[in-house]
């Protein structure tokens, strides 16, 4: 399987400057492959993404901590998370993938590590497999630690997926807004059917990322800022936002980060939406105690 690079190396300065203390909440760190190897059942193979890369790029952009979340490529095994954790001095928290049968110890290891989630892949180009009922078994487990739920499908699935959500006794974080189709526009089935799941479940959240994936038009990205500004105006408290770096299978089309940046105060106009995306709300989830 061929190793891909998905990120350009030196992106553009953005013009917007994040609020003290702000969190890019959706990071990835991969290998390097020769202290992490990747799953044997991982669909992709990246090339090296690097804590230390990642905090480079941290501080280009203007941010001042990271959530890294579990990729699918390595498994359940979460030690190249825990590791960029690790070199954070205490600016990174993690979103793990764990296996059903996982035990309190293990759990309490991954806590005192810097996990503060886990997360569920129903992504069929990903995963092989995603047991909901495995799924919930793991979802009671972590409730009394005080960790959350991060959900990643595509809005074909959200129909499906209510009843599922609707059991998980924590906070439920959906990725990407459940990837609508953003051609369909701000009245469309997609956004509208997640905008309803919103409005009936006030644990759920959502990350407002992903501009590079869902939206047709490209840079700068204004399909996707009219769909999904309202949302951030609807539920301020309830909205996180991720670069999503290393942007893994985007080769095709590698997005700028600091233009992804610079979609932020389109979609949180005023200045105490942008604290509630990117301090406050994240810093409620993964750093509670302050």
């Amino acid at each position: 399987m061929s190793r891909t690079k998905t990120w350009v190396d030196t992106p553009t300065q953005p013009s917007f400057v994040p609020p003290p203390g702000a969190v890019d909440a959706h990071v990835h760190v991969f290998g390097p492959e020769a202290a992490f190897p990747f799953s044997p059942k991982a669909k992709y193979h990246p090339e090296d993404a690097t804590p230390e890369m990642l905090f480079a790029l941290r501080d280009r952009l203007g941010f001042a901590r990271n959530v890294i979340v579990q990729a699918s490529c390595h498994g359940t095994d979460n030690a190249a998370t825990l590791a960029g954790i690790a070199k954070s001095n205490g600016l990174a928290r993690g979103v793990a993938v764990v296996d059903p049968d996982i035990d309190l110890a293990e759990l309490e290891r991954l806590h005192a590590g810097g996990i503060r989630a886990v997360r569920f892949n129903f992504l069929k180009r990903l995963v092989d497999n995603a047991p909901k009922d495995k799924f919930l078994e793991i979802a009671k487990k972590i409730a009394p630690l005080g960790w959350h739920v991060v959900v990643y499908f595509e809005a074909d699935l959200l129909d499906e997926l209510v009843p599922f959500l609707e059991a998980i006794p924590t906070i439920v974080v959906v990725d990407h807004l459940g990837r609508p189709d953003i051609a369909q526009g701000p009245g469309g089935a997609d956004i509208s059917a997640f905008q309803h799941l919103l409005d009936t479940h006030s644990t759920i959240w959502t990350k407002v990322s992903g501009a590079e994936r869902l939206s047709p038009q490209g840079p700068p990205f204004d399909d996707f800022v009219e769909v999904i500004r309202p949302l951030v105006e609807r539920y301020p408290d309830r909205v996180l936002w991720g670069t999503d770096w290393p942007h893994p299978n985007m080769e095709h089309r590698i997005p700028d980060d600091g233009t992804l940046v610079d979609v932020i105060p389109r979609i949180a106009v005023a200045a105490e939406l942008q604290r509630k995306l990117l301090v406050d709300n994240p810093m409620r989830l993964y750093w509670p105690e302050g």
